[in-house]
């Protein structure tokens, strides 16, 4: 990958980006508030663009904070003005309008913004100091089911937003081998197993998970007729005394190695092993930063593992491909196919037992 490979700005640019970054929590919550108060969007329906005081007028927000708000969207490059009048610019279209943008806003504000003051604590710790903002948990997996239903919203439309786009491109590849039986670690709210089993008429599969995820599950796969397919299987998979099924045809997990440090990752993948049919298959789904197309991809992945740190685990993160593939290895797999660029950021890696 090209994209960190040198730095071509000036000095000048240089400092420049160093001001934005001294001031970027102020960028982040000017553009939010900007975006919820609708100020943003009542400049955009008005392409004559609109005076200070006639967004006053319309918002019903006190002059200052309406005045506060515009120049400082002048400086992030959300607005231009002219005569007077303020406009609009690209960048406010993509925040009020790509949805992408908006639910990596909302995840960051309703899950990560505060526990992030405890980065350095996170860091020094290897344990998810920002966490305490919500509650004492060991990780934010045992507290899903018990935060508060703004961030469990935002928490959820970050994570399916991502697998919602790359499910629908892999499921060709995964049935091509008519697994009867598939094992989903990280089951979640079992957006994966609906989409198996309105795929494959016969398929039967197994949903892995923390107690409380399970239940989620439960309740969204039962009410959609699909209850004599499913099973449950609830557990702790860092508790290496509890078995996983076994004699799967294959093992999915999407979006869950990231959620773990390498060595258990090594740890998941050895039992997985053990828990598959002599012919069977590990698939593993994750976006990893050095695999993007684009360099905003990639930074945008990088700055995702810090809320594996402050906020999730502490131990944890977005991971080049070369280290989860070295676990991969470790655990006595090889991958035999990889597949890049599937939905907004995703490689898909199969993986078989090395003989």
């Amino acid at each position: 990958m090209s994209f960190f490979e040198s730095n071509k700005r000036t000095a000048l640019q240089a400092k420049e980006e160093a001001q934005r970054i001294a001031f970027a929590p102020v960028v982040f919550q000017a553009t939010r508030v900007l975006r919820n108060t609708g100020i943003l969007k009542l400049i955009e329906d008005n392409k004559e663009g609109l005076t200070l005081p006639e967004i006053v007028d319309q918002v019903k927000l006190p002059l200052y904070g309406v005045r506060v708000l515009l120049e400082a969207g002048l400086g992030i490059g959300l607005l231009t003005c002219k005569d007077q009048r303020y406009h609009i610019t690209k960048t406010a279209y993509f925040i009020l309008h790509d949805d992408l943008t908006q639910v990596n806003m909302d995840f960051i504000h309703d899950v990560c913004y505060q526990g992030l003051f405890f980065l350095d604590e996170s860091i020094e710790q290897e344990k998810p100091a920002g966490l305490k903002v919500f509650g004492q948990w060991p990780t934010i997996y045992d507290a899903l089911s018990k935060l508060p239903a703004h961030v469990q919203k935002s928490w959820f439309g970050f994570d399916h937003f991502y697998s919602d786009y790359a499910f629908p491109e892999v499921l060709d590849h995964i049935f091509e081998r008519k697994p009867k039986s598939l094992l989903d670690i990280g089951g979640n709210t079992g957006k994966w197993a609906l989409q198996c089993f309105e795929y494959d008429a016969d398929v039967k599969v197994t949903i892995m998970d923390l107690p409380g995820q399970v239940e989620m599950a439960r309740t969204q796969i039962e009410q959609r007729g699909f209850g004599q397919r499913i099973n449950f299987h609830a557990c702790n998979v860092l508790d290496e005394s509890q078995p996983f099924p076994e004699s799967v045809d294959a093992v999915w997990m999407s979006q869950f190695l990231d959620c773990f440090s390498e060595e258990q990752i090594i740890s998941i993948l050895s039992r997985c092993r053990k828990a598959l049919s002599p012919d069977g298959r590990v698939y593993i789904l994750e976006p990893f930063w050095d695999r993007q197309r684009f360099e905003a991809s990639a930074f945008s992945l990088q700055q995702t593992s810090l809320y594996f740190t402050a906020m999730a685990n502490g131990n944890s993160q977005m991971y080049h491909s070369d280290n989860l593939i070295r676990c991969v290895q470790l655990a006595g797999f090889e991958v035999t196919h990889q597949k890049d660029q599937i939905g907004v950021s995703h490689t898909l890696l199969t993986c078989e037992i090395k003989l």
